[in-house]
């Protein structure tokens, strides 16, 4: 079976039930070849096997690998029989890793870029997106710049600048304040007897924005997009702001599996300062500010988003496995409100059964409730 299968979560178990089953049919050994490499919201796995009858194991390649394999095939008392290297199969965070690793690494490169360059925040998304981009290309081909706010965090500030000496990275500080004056002064008047609200924080998630796609176009550095989906399904992100650029790493990564990921990653070498994994995760646009002010918590969130995006479950089934009612009526409201956001958000890879995207498309102008 010559095979263009792309990867999901947990699919190698639904392929080999697929192969077992054709394998029963034909009474025929049974040899799966997959194609490797990412195409815009797809990556293909590779993960190619062979299986003798009886559904025991020949042949497993490794995943996200390009190689290959010595494959014997011998006559065994009038029965083809099949004998090649198995590899170890691997952990589902080492999986999502070398898929996103992949996605990013084959888009840049067979689209030309020459290399990418983001925002770093201090925060766990954007040094996901960062180590990513610098597995997937080396350092040489990543550029990082702080754009700090007057909300955000010495901390912050050096948490950043760890990570990009851990990554070998300089890191350029564009500060927004000057940016800030000058909006401030344009929409004066035309403000003038309104109080400060998410305006002005859309104002410097913009900021930044408009700073990455001007070096992107003085230099031809991608952009990449550090929010993810637990941002995107609550509309927990800014258009034309945090959302800017030309891929999203982490469009079909929850936030949950964010942090199993950083800490998965740090295994291989320790890499994202471990206080970027333990504080409370905040946008630094207004005093004080957290993410959970405004959202459940996201162990909640991801949940209910899981039942309701990818497991298509209705209001009623979620509240009956277990939630709050309140909680599950807020986030399904939310998904549905935001689909316009994410009509115009950049590609990225999935890794789920059901990605935000070609896959989920609702209408955007619809009384439906869930």
């Amino acid at each position: 079976s010559l095979n263009a299968s792309p990867f999901e979560n947990a699919k190698t178990d639904m392929r080999m039930m697929l192969a077992v089953s054709r394998m029963t049919e034909t009474g025929l050994p049974f040899v799966y070849v997959n194609m490797v490499g990412g195409q815009d919201e797809l990556v293909f796995d590779g993960s190619s096997f062979a299986l003798n009858l009886g559904g025991k194991i020949a042949s497993q390649m490794p995943s996200f690998s390009e190689g290959l394999s010595l494959l014997e095939v011998r006559s065994q008392s009038g029965t083809c029989h099949l004998t090649g290297q198995i590899s170890r199969p691997a952990a589902a965070e080492e999986d999502v890793w070398r898929a996103l690793t992949l996605g990013v690494r084959d888009y840049v490169e067979k689209n030309g870029f020459p290399g990418v360059i983001l925002g770093l925040s201090g925060g766990v998304d954007s040094a996901i997106v960062a180590v990513l981009a610098v597995d997937a290309l080396g350092p040489e081909r990543v550029r990082v710049v702080m754009m700090p706010s007057d909300y955000t965090a010495d901390i912050s500030l050096a948490d950043a600048e760890e990570l990009a000496d851990n990554l070998g990275l300089t890191l350029e500080t564009i500060a927004l304040r000057a940016g800030m004056d000058a909006f401030d002064s344009m929409l004066e008047a035309s403000l003038e007897g309104t109080e400060m609200d998410v305006t002005e924080e859309n104002i410097q998630s913009r900021l930044r924005g408009m700073i990455l796609m001007a070096l992107s176009n003085k230099f031809g550095n991608m952009v990449l997009a550090t929010g993810n989906k637990s941002e995107y399904a609550a509309g927990y992100s800014t258009l034309y702001g945090d959302m800017c650029g030309g891929f999203a790493p982490l469009k079909d990564i929850s936030k949950t599996m964010v942090y199993k990921l950083a800490k998965y990653r740090n295994t291989l070498s320790d890499v994202i300062p471990e206080r970027v994994i333990t504080r409370p995760p905040s946008a630094e646009l207004a005093p004080d500010q957290v993410d959970q002010d405004s959202l459940p918590s996201y162990d909640i969130l991801d949940d209910i988003l899981m039942r309701f995006v990818e497991q298509k479950q209705s209001v009623n089934e979620i509240i009956e496995n277990g939630h709050n009612s309140e909680d599950v009526n807020k986030i399904t409201s939310l998904i549905l409100r935001n689909e316009y956001k994410r009509r115009q958000s950049a590609p990225g890879p999935k890794i789920s059964s059901n990605a935000f995207g070609k896959e989920r498309r609702y209408p955007m102008t619809s009384k439906f409730k869930p």
